[in-house]
């Protein structure tokens, strides 16, 4: 694939809203209570060996620099306002005049193996992010797929469009076969917004075939708000990790940060709205602990409630926000479900089973699956899910987005497996800890300090090489 001329499609990040649906919720939330935190990122490449060369590095910061340049349309705020009901009027005027510093908040580096001084030259490269969260949270999504993008159109440039719009289109009708109900959440790891958006053509095809034979399976929504808008299909997403990272940074202590997390989403959004709740950024085990806690009000505290430079008027209390017969509603009770994205999935579902039959809760809850998916594991955990009596949905990814073969053997191009996770706030560090040891980030003195404090269990699962989870590159296309 030749893209040193001209190209008929759009390069790089061409919308504001061209960016998972979580991120402009968390950036409400931060907003409101968390305007003034300084934080970090810090860019992860868990397949090392897929490297830039220098002119890709140099198209990289182009668009990188070309962030800044983009602003909400007047088409996309009313998109906003009237579908995403649970994003506050502050926060929308906030997004009115809201610009990314690219050029100020992001530094780039390239570090040759072999400097020749030459466009070819192959090498390391780093990302790091620098300002207030509020004004930094949006970068995570594009920076990724800007990256992926960069790789495949300079490094791995063996592959075509042919086939991706039928591809999408026929694991769509597979997947509705099978009464799945799936979200596409591939924006990170696509490998262009070509891709994406032949994709949810094909997807698309597949909705309105799956809706006029009656099959039983959904394709619900997207996570990418622009594509979104652009198709006519719901925005999808509650909050990632980052949340509870953050504000278990800004405490310091993790025994309670996710029990606040939880209260400030529940204040912010209120109670059942954007109700899946993400488990393992410190081990899910941890993490039920705080989600059978009484629901708790946010009330006004002292400036400075975290830390000198985390200043905050607001702070969880430890009174009940809602009492029904007498007995306290738990976060567990009002939200609407959980989202499993580490370690093993029958595992997972087993610990919820138990967990919500322990505290009582009858409402049948939904697990959803995000975790590497293709059309046989969702398949597999569908079964495990419904059995254990659960609402089950899936959002799928890498598996739609960046699905190729190289066009000259036939064989496998994998994707790059990359993450941008927050490194700090207020000068604390940010770690996770997720079900799968592979996924764990951040100061190792930090998560090893916090596992002996949780009690956090180490737990080994033959699904979880981050290297391979979308096989090799060379291995023979599975049929």
């Amino acid at each position: 694939m030749d893209f040193k001329g001209s190209s008929p499609f759009p390069e790089g990040v061409i919308s504001f809203l061209d960016t998972d649906l979580y991120k402009l919720t968390m950036q409400c939330a931060v907003l409101k209570y968390f305007s003034d935190v300084k934080v970090t990122y810090a860019f992860h490449n868990r397949t090392p060996e897929k490297k830039l060369s220098r002119a890709a590095f140099r198209w990289l910061q182009t668009q990188i620099n070309k962030l800044g340049n983009i602003a909400l349309s007047n088409d996309e705020l009313r998109f906003l306002q009237n579908t995403c009901t649970y994003l506050n009027k502050p926060y929308l005027d906030f997004l009115k005049e809201f610009r990314l510093n690219p050029r100020e908040q992001i530094e780039a580096s390239f570090t040759p193996e072999n400097d020749t001084g030459s466009d070819d030259d192959i090498g390391e490269f780093c990302l790091t992010v620098k300002g207030l969260w509020v004004d930094t949270i949006l970068y995570e999504i594009p920076l990724l797929a800007l990256t992926s993008e960069a790789y495949f159109r300079y490094m791995d440039t063996d592959w075509t469009y042919d086939g991706q719009e039928d591809k999408a289109y026929a694991k769509g009708m597979r997947l509705l076969e099978a009464g799945c109900v799936v979200s596409e959440f591939g924006t990170r790891r696509r490998r262009d917004y070509h891709t994406q958006a032949l994709v949810f053509r094909g997807l698309t095809r597949a909705k309105k075939e799956g809706e006029k034979t009656g099959l039983p399976g959904s394709i619900s929504g997207t996570s990418n708000v622009h594509l979104a808008m652009r198709f006519g299909i719901p925005p999808i997403g509650t909050v990632a990790h980052e949340w509870f990272m953050g504000v278990a940074a800004l405490s310091g202590d993790y025994k309670t940060a996710t029990l606040k997390a939880l209260s400030y989403w529940v204040d912010c959004f209120g109670e059942g709205v954007l109700g899946i709740a993400l488990t393992d950024t410190f081990g899910t085990p941890v993490f039920l602990d705080s989600f059978k806690q009484p629901i708790t009000r946010v009330e006004t505290s002292k400036p400075g409630a975290f830390s000198e430079d985390a200043q905050t008027s607001a702070a969880p209390s430890d009174k009940p926000l809602d009492v029904t017969d007498g007995k306290a509603k738990t976060f567990a009770a009002v939200f609407s479900g959980v989202r499993q994205d580490s370690g093993d999935p029958a595992n997972f579902v087993k610990m919820m089973r138990d967990f919500y039959d322990k505290e009582g809760i009858k409402d049948k809850k939904t697990i959803v699956f995000s975790d590497s998916l293709n059309i046989e594991l969702c398949i597999e955990y569908k079964k495990i899910s419904d059995d254990a009596g659960f609402n089950t949905t899936f959002g799928v990814g890498t598996f739609f987005t960046n699905d190729f073969v190289h066009k000259s053997t036939g064989t496998k191009s994998t994707p790059l497996n990359i993450v941008i996770k927050l490194g700090s706030a207020s000068g604390n560090p940010a770690i996770k800890i997720s079900d799968n040891v592979g996924k764990n980030t951040g100061d190792k003195d930090t998560v090893e300090k916090v596992k002996k404090e949780l009690g956090y269990v180490e737990r080994d699962w033959k699904g979880g090489d981050e290297a391979r989870r979308w096989g090799t590159d060379g291995e023979q296309e599975k049929k």
